[in-house]
């Protein structure tokens, strides 16, 4: 038999190439391999991602700093203080008891501050018991005729010309001072927490 005496067969449908290759699996993994690919690049939003972790991270490193600083000058200034404090205690205890005499004399002067005639006139007992009183750390002794007469204690003055007292003070001194007068009698006892007073009592 023959080309030509061979039956003629139905033509037959060409296949494109994309029927004849067998289809990709869909879903199928991909695996890649870390020593011959390269890493993907950030993306924008990423790098700003990266960059505002690093700056939170810096400012709370930095705030820990401040904070950390600010309580040690704290601490600093607490101690400063402290010192300070005791040292001014210190020395106004110190120049407290340098300025305060531990003993005064107490002169009995009359009201034009002269030198009284008897210290007695400045003695509260004997005032009272003359009919005179006692008022503002002055003494008042009754006269003749009518009136009194006015006396006080000066307290570190000294006597002058004419039996006159000058310097020294009408307020008496603190009470760790001992207060007496010319004669010795005592006015005042020195000790803490001792007040002074307006009488005078024995030696």
């Amino acid at each position: 038999m023959t080309d030509r005496d061979e039956p003629d067969r139905p033509d037959e449908p060409e296949r494109d190439d994309a029927e004849q290759q067998p289809e990709g699996r869909r879903g199928q993994i991909r695996f890649q391999d870390p020593e011959t690919t390269k890493p993907r690049a950030p993306t924008l939003g990423e790098q700003r991602a990266r960059k505002r972790a690093v700056e939170q991270e810096r400012e709370r490193e930095l705030a820990e700093r401040e904070e950390a600083e600010r309580k040690s000058r704290l601490r600093r200034r607490i101690l400063i203080g402290s010192g300070v404090t005791v040292g001014v205690v210190a020395v106004i205890a110190v120049w407290y008891a340098a300025a305060t005499p531990d003993e005064v004399t107490a002169r009995c002067v009359t009201s034009d501050s002269a030198l009284s005639p008897d210290e007695n006139y400045c003695d509260e007992n004997y005032v009272t018991s003359h009919g005179g009183y006692h008022s503002g750390g002055f003494f008042f002794i009754p006269i003749p005729g009518g009136g009194y007469n006015q006396y006080r204690y000066n307290y570190g003055g000294t006597v002058g010309p004419g039996n006159r007292v000058t310097g020294g003070s009408t307020v008496a001194p603190s009470g760790r001072t001992t207060v007496k007068t010319a004669s010795g009698k005592t006015v005042q006892r020195g000790g803490f927490g001792i007040s002074s007073g307006g009488k005078s009592g024995g030696s």
